[in-house]
Parts: C-alpha cells; sequence; structure tokens
C-alpha cells in the first residue's frame, strides 16, 4: 500500500533529509587516499548516535544478505555499486567510492548517495559519475504531480543510453517515509506514460546506478556487496524526493545545492561528486 504523506509529514521527512544531506557531504570530505573504510564508517557511527537518529541498515536483513547487515554505512569501491559491506580496505588513488545511508528521526526516513572519487579522476570515472548525476537531476524533473512513474524510469533511462550505458533494474529506487523501502518500486529505465500517476504526498528515492560496460551483476561471497559482473567500474546517485503540489522537493540536499540538485560537478584535486 502506498501511503502519501500530509505536508507535515514531509517536513519531519525534510529534517532527516536535512542530515543525510549533511552527513554525506562531510564523508564526501572524509573520503582520501590513505583513509580506510572503516574510519569512515565509524565517524558515520559517531555522527548518527551524536544526532540522536537511527541507521535503517543496522540489522537490515533481506532475503538476498547474508545475516543481518552489522553498519550504518553502504561503502562500495570501483567495480562494487551497490550494497557494500565495510571492510579494511585502506583508499587508493584514483578509487571510485560510492557512499549509501539512510537513517530515521523521530520515525520518518530519508535516503541518499553519492559517489566520488578519490586521489586523481580519471576522466572516464567523472562521466560515469556525471551520468548517474545528471539521470538523478532528469528523474527529479520528471516527477511533476500529474506525471506518472514511468515518465521517472524514462528519464533515468535516456539519459543512460545517451551517456552509453546500459540499464540494470534488479535493483532500482523505492518509496519511503516510516520506513527505508516503501512501495512503489522506481525503476531506472522504462516507458513516459506508463505507470502510476503521481500525486502530492508521495515521497520516493530515486536511485540510479549505471556501470561502464555491462548490465549484468554478481555478488561477492559476503552476501551483500553488489558488482559489476565484467570487473569495471562503477557509480551510484541518490535523492529521497517529495512530489509536492508545487512540484518535486528534494529532501536529502546537500550543502550548497537548496532545495534542487546541484549541477554535476567537473572534479577536485581530491574528490568528485
Amino acid at each position: 500500500m502506498i501511503e502519501l504523506k500530509s505536508p507535515e509529514e514531509i517536513q519531519r521527512m525534510a529534517v532527516t533529509g536535512q542530515f543525510v544531506g549533511e552527513l554525506l557531504a562531510e564523508l564526501r570530505e572524509v573520503a582520501a587516499v590513505g583513509v580506510n573504510l572503516m574510519d569512515i564508517e565509524h565517524h558515520a557511527r559517531r555522527r548518527i548516535k551524536e544526532r540522536g537518529a537511527e541507521s535503517c541498515y543496522w540489522d537490515y536483513a533481506p532475503s538476498f544478505g547474508r545475516g543481518p547487515f552489522r553498519n550504518v554505512l553502504c561503502l562500495s569501491v570501483n567495480d562494487a555499486v551497490l550494497h557494500g559491506l565495510p571492510h579494511d580496505y585502506v583508499l587508493r588513488d584514483g578509487d571510485l567510492l560510492s557512499i549509501d545511508m539512510a537513517v530515521g528521526i523521530d520515525g520518518w526516513v530519508a535516503d541518499s548517495a553519492l559517489s566520488v572519487i578519490v586521489g586523481t579522476p580519471a576522466p572516464d570515472d567523472l562521466k560515469l559519475i556525471e551520468a548517474t548525476e545528471v539521470a538523478l537531476t532528469a528523474a527529479i524533473d520528471a516527477a511533476q504531480p500529474g506525471n506518472q512513474l514511468g515518465d521517472v524510469s524514462a528519464a533515468i533511462g535516456e539519459v543512460a543510453h545517451r551517456y552509453g550505458y546500459q540499464v540494470n533494474n534488479e535493483f532500482g529506487g523505492h518509496g519511503i517515509g516510516r520506513t527505508m523501502h516503501e512501495a512503489p518500486h522506481v525503476a531506472n529505465s522504462g516507458r513516459s506514460g506508463r505507470g502510476m500517476k503521481l500525486k502530492p504526498g508521495l515521497t520516493i528515492a530515486i536511485e540510479p546506478w549505471f556501470c561502464r560496460s555491462t548490465d549484468k551483476i554478481k555478488f561477492d561471497r559476503d552476501g551483500w556487496t553488489i558488482r559489476s559482473a565484467d570487473g569495471s567500474r562503477t557509480a551510484h546517485s541518490e535523492h529521497t524526493v517529495a512530489i509536492t503540489e508545487a512540484g518535486p522537493q528534494v529532501l536529502t540536499t546537500r550543502p550548497g545545492q537548496g532545495t534542487r540538485p546541484a549541477q554535476p560537478a567537473t572534479g577536485r584535486p581530491t574528490s568528485s561528486a
């Protein structure tokens, strides 16, 4: 069942979203050459505890995982794209890191992700990250009241194909609100004019993710980490978005973004997102 949220409830989700956006921006700066993934994980644990928030990942146990997830972040490196299990790995120059997190504050959840390059960025990696960000922006622009869910999915797929990437639809976006995963499923490709009508009060997490040269994936032995089947690099971008009478409202904006997602970055000496 899809639960439409009131304007007041959306504002409560926005409080959570602000914290998620701020922490992701903070973690983007923490990620650097020589930093261990577990240091990033423990930084996030500390900040979440200080805020009085609750991680939606801790003890998460879906059918595809191997045992409950006992971390607050998904940290996916290079050919890993989703559900990366934080582990003892020191980031190297040129690594592409995707950071995904979802937390709840006072019973309302927000979910967001970004990809960064630590150290020296490769042009192909910058292009891959940019594609996910452009696709996310296009999908948000399509999430207008009165449009249909297929318009959102089609916008993502069109950007992927324009950049030369294939789309895997095994994992995608989702409804969100009182819990991390609610109806509806938001596919990363689809047909415009199809699917449910987007009504004010609908809150969804939109999350395009692409592999550089395949649409096939494989799982690590840990049962969680999802990688490109051919070992090519991957990227992932995500925002929690509310459909309102005035249009889509991004609830997980990061500092400097305002209420709309920022334009894709072209890279910095230490990271690109």
